[in-house]
């Protein structure tokens, strides 16, 4: 909900307008460490407030939590617009590769979601991340560093990446830098 309204430019009630329900978590994006809000009709959050108490949840002392949530919605169009940014250059980066293995449609970057086309037979998307994720002497010894990339395969042929408050610009560049890497070698 918040990606969304940060990126449509509306506050998130003109989005939760058209829903019976509405839930939001505080952790992802936000960066709380935990947490979320659920809002709807006054019988639907009687009925889930009473099914939490009978799967035993509930948490006391909670206000420290409730201030990083506080904190994380007073600065989530900020948090968010960066992690915007920072998912529309690696995208960028991915279309300026112009590899055979990859593409990305730029228009369908909205958010912190990126998703990667895997084109041909090899690798499938599922070794593509195994890749970006290993760290090979090879590597260390090309590119001077050691890059773990953690994305995650989607179907057969995409992979998702997502962003959030925790991963800076930096982060991004070495990402794509371990990108390229790793379709130039799978090119090989």
């Amino acid at each position: 909900l918040m990606n969304a309204a940060v990126a449509q430019g509306v506050e998130p009630a003109q989005i939760a307008q058209h829903c019976d329900s509405v839930s939001l978590c505080f952790s992802k994006g936000l960066g709380a460490p935990c947490g979320a809000v659920l809002a709807g009709c006054r019988e639907f959050v009687g009925e889930a407030w009473r099914v939490r108490k009978l799967l035993g949840g509930g948490m006391r002392q909670a206000g420290v939590l409730a201030a990083a949530a506080r904190l994380g919605l007073q600065h989530a169009e900020t948090t968010l617009r960066r992690d915007h940014n920072n998912a529309r250059r690696f995208a960028e980066g991915i279309h300026a590769l112009d590899s055979p293995l990859l593409s990305i449609n730029l228009a369908a970057v909205e958010t912190n979601i990126v998703m990667v086309n895997v084109q041909g037979a090899w690798p499938s998307p599922a070794e593509l991340c195994d890749r970006l994720c290993a760290v090979s002497e090879e590597e260390v010894a090309e590119t001077g560093q050691a890059v773990s990339v953690l994305l995650l395969p989607w179907s057969a042929r995409t992979v998702r990446a997502v962003w959030h408050r925790d991963i800076s610009a930096r982060d991004t560049e070495l990402a794509r830098r371990k990108l390229e890497f790793v379709t130039r070698k799978c090119q090989e």
